[in-house]
């Protein structure tokens, strides 16, 4: 559903705020990192067993891949040191230009932490996963519908839930 979805995506705007949340896989926490823009709507995430630079630099690399993701001008994230460690080997490999700046600040992120709370009602009520096999197509599912509810498909408004249904049929090929 995430592939299918990802070409139909309005572009976000250029501040991003980054945070992970934890998700328990076979009794153990994993994490899902998030990138919303300042509007709130979704723009990627990435489930890693690890909370370090490494994942941070994975899910930074994986957002900037995409096309319908701009380059930021800012990008807010908590007090993780990961996220600077991350960002300066981007800057030095020159996927991320030098004018971005990173914005350490608990409060500019509450977007994103509210926003974790669709994922997380669904994931406890599935009372976590049994494996990181299984975990990962259910979450992007879950992201994916986010998306398309918060309205970052074009031409779908996120009021108009018909619109909803028939882009989500569309996507697959069935009658609505």
């Amino acid at each position: 559903m995430n592939k299918r979805c990802r070409p139909h995506l309005k572009a976000t705007n250029k501040s991003y705020r980054v945070d992970e949340t934890y998700i328990k896989v076979k009794g153990q926490e994993k994490y899902l990192y998030r990138a919303v823009d300042s509007t709130g709507r979704t723009i990627d995430f990435l489930l890693t067993a690890k909370r370090d630079a490494a994942a941070a630099k994975r899910f930074f690399r994986k957002v900037f891949r995409c096309s319908t993701n701009p380059i930021p001008r800012v990008i807010n994230v908590d007090k993780n040191p990961a996220y600077p460690a991350a960002i300066r080997a981007l800057k030095r490999d020159g996927i991320l230009p030098r004018r971005v700046r990173l914005r350490q600040c608990k409060y500019l992120n509450n977007i994103v932490e509210q926003d974790h709370r669709s994922v997380r009602k669904r994931t406890r009520l599935a009372k976590g996963y049994g494996s990181f096999q299984s975990a990962l197509p259910t979450l992007e599912g879950i992201e994916t519908v986010n998306m398309i509810r918060k309205g970052r498909v074009r031409w779908v408004s996120k009021d108009d839930v018909i619109a909803q249904a028939r882009f989500v049929a569309k996507l697959f090929g069935i009658a609505a």
